[in-house]
């Protein structure tokens, strides 16, 4: 494997990640968060994968089917052709409720003449913990643990089974479905049943993309990216996923290794901004619910991150049995980082809090719920703003003053103060304004270092950090004014190599960050054509979208070098950092429709 060169499927419960050459080598089932299946993205001897393998003469193209979260694999050898096509089932019942089981449908398209392949169907439970066992049961062939906790997988299939097992050759000659599920089925399986689900779940993402918002620009990079960020939306409860992985590096070799399957308020919060603006309610609806059910008690401490079944502890281990993508160990599960002190957190929450209380109808009981939640929030930031915290890149070791933090104190009393006036409660105002004003001083004064002649990373540092270049997007700052564009300039000079950006450059707990977070590169070109640079900032946009994988795919990180993705797969923040600077981009600029209607009026 030179790259990620992955695609994700999903239905907002689990997700698992196809290689490009047709095999799984990620799934965790029941859920988004429960052990693998298979692992060989993380051990590429004992992880287990469940792959379609022909001899080196087919030729093998892949690609999403179009504004779906469905995989298509075309094997091609001469005459001889088929199609896997990968999905995870869901669409709407007729009680208007989703159908969202936890099972991976494979289903085999015979195109044309006499193709062979191989079934290599490899399950390795409970992290490859323990062995597998894999029988023919007749109706399918089951896979459980045999030592440690019990666990076990039902695969279903028209094919037959000893050739599954024994990984014989399989001629097809007809349209054919391997389908796993955790549940044993009630229903007998059939390849009209698969069909069946293949064409409703179609239909859903048809439907689902037809609803988005469209722009003058970067429509398909949008929908994509849409696709993944509703993909890892999590139906039970509102959860919105960092990423469907653990444990990829955000360098080779080191120890930059971290659990992402979980919901950190920062991210969701940024990812149900972009959502709403994109015109898809229900999600934006359910992650609010999710907050608001995590928030229960009016003095209770809020976390960076939760769980995505609301869990509040989430004990981090490491495990050693697993070499790690790339030998790059540790395999880490669960992730410690939810015990932290990160004070920006307040301001993304309280900033998407305010934009569901002027974009949309929300009712009397949940609008009062959230009240509850800002008036508490806003307790929070008046006793800790001027405390110093892990900060947004969540230094382990640490605690400082930083800059980007105290910004996202001051938008959390800022939009609190939006949320007042709009709700009528005037009582609030006054105090929170001399609040608000005592921080915006606070953060003028101390974050700005004159030799530099920028916003600097934390008070009386002289290093660039690339989350400043939001000062402007949150309405601190004016992007025209100088103290701004220099920030920016300097950002620039400091944190920018081969066209892409560092967080910041000074030492952490690892040492020197070896690879760029792939969000602060469109941060930057957001600052870019939000000073002026227009021109700059999309052909820097542009160079970007060429860096994502061969079905426009982003991780957490690229390799300035190579442009190699690495770190967690697919990733929220990269995605959603996506759209916005798409949307950005495309504003002043005509759509096709207003050209269309345009020249008809001349």
């Amino acid at each position: 494997m030179d790259n990620l060169n992955y695609a994700v499927i999903g239905n907002c419960k689990t997700a698992a990640l196809i290689s490009v050459k047709g095999s799984i080598d990620w799934l965790c089932i029941p859920d988004f968060n429960s052990p693998s299946v298979f692992a060989k993205l993380l051990d590429d001897e004992i992880g287990g994968s469940f792959d379609i393998v022909t001899d080196e003469s087919y030729e093998i193209t892949q690609q999403y089917v179009k504004n779906t979260n469905i995989v298509s694999t075309v094997f091609r050898s001469g005459d001889n052709s088929f199609e896997v096509l990968d999905f995870i089932p869901r669409f709407k019942n007729t009680d208007n409720t989703y159908h969202i089981p936890s099972e991976i449908v494979r289903y085999i398209r015979f195109i044309s003449g006499t193709p062979v392949f191989t079934v290599r169907f490899n399950p390795r439970l409970d992290y490859a913990k323990q062995p597998t066992k894999i029988v023919d049961e007749g109706e399918y062939i089951k896979s459980f643990t045999t030592k440690g906790d019990y666990d076990s997988i039902y695969l279903y299939s028209d094919l037959n089974f000893e050739d599954i097992i024994e990984q014989r050759q399989i001629q097809l000659k007809e349209d054919a479905f391997l389908m796993l599920s955790y549940d044993e089925k009630i229903l007998n399986q059939t390849l009209e049943r698969q069909y069946f689900k293949l064409q409703k779940t179609e239909v859903y993402w048809l439907d689902w993309t037809y609803n988005l918002t469209s722009y003058a620009m970067y429509n398909e990079e949008i929908k994509r990216s849409a696709l993944v960020l509703k993909l890892l939306s999590y139906q039970k409860t509102g959860a919105f996923l960092a990423a469907v992985t653990t444990s990829l590096p955000e360098s080779l070799g080191e120890e930059r290794n971290w659990d992402y399957r979980f919901c950190w308020i920062r991210d969701a919060s940024m990812a149900i901004h972009i959502m709403s603006k994109l015109g898809h309610l229900n999600t934006v609806k359910r992650f609010m619910k999710f907050i608001i059910d995590i928030i229960p008690d009016k003095d209770e401490k809020i976390q960076i991150m939760y769980g995505i079944n609301r869990e509040k502890q989430l004990q981090e281990e490491e495990l050693d049995h697993l070499k790690g993508y790339k030998n790059s160990a540790p395999v880490r599960i669960g992730n410690a980082a939810y015990l932290q002190k990160q004070n920006d957190i307040y301001g993304v929450l309280v900033d998407v809090i305010y934009q569901q209380f002027i974009r949309f109808k929300i009712t009397l009981e949940t609008s009062e719920a959230l009240w509850t939640i800002v008036r508490g929030i806003v307790r929070i930031v008046e006793n800790n703003w001027h405390k110093p915290d892990k900060g947004i890149w969540e230094i382990r070791t640490e605690e400082k003053h930083f800059t980007f933090s105290k910004v996202l104190c001051w938008v959390a009393i800022n939009r609190a103060i939006k949320i007042a006036k709009v709700i009528h409660k005037k009582k609030y105002l006054n105090d929170w304004q001399k609040l608000a004003d005592t921080i915006k001083d606070n953060i003028l004064e101390n974050a700005w270092n004159e030799e530099r002649q920028a916003f600097t990373q934390s008070y009386g540092s002289s290093y660039m950090d690339a989350a400043n270049l939001l000062m402007a997007s949150y309405g601190f700052i004016d992007a025209k004014d100088k103290r701004y564009i220099e920030t920016v300039k300097q950002t620039e000079k400091e944190l920018c190599y081969n066209g892409l950006l560092y967080r910041y450059k000074n030492e952490d707990d690892f040492g020197l960050p070896t690879s760029s977070f792939t969000i602060c590169t469109f941060w930057f070109i957001n600052a870019l054509n939000s000073i002026g640079e227009r021109d700059k900032a999309k052909k820097m946009f542009d160079q970007l979208l060429k860096y994502s994988n061969h079905v426009g795919l982003f991780s957490e990180d690229l390799d300035f070098k190579t442009k190699e993705l690495l770190g967690n797969f697919p990733q929220a923040y990269s995605h959603l950092a996506l759209i916005e600077t798409a949307i950005n981009l495309s504003e002043g600029e005509l759509t096709e429709k207003e050209e269309i209607l345009g020249s008809i009026l001349h």
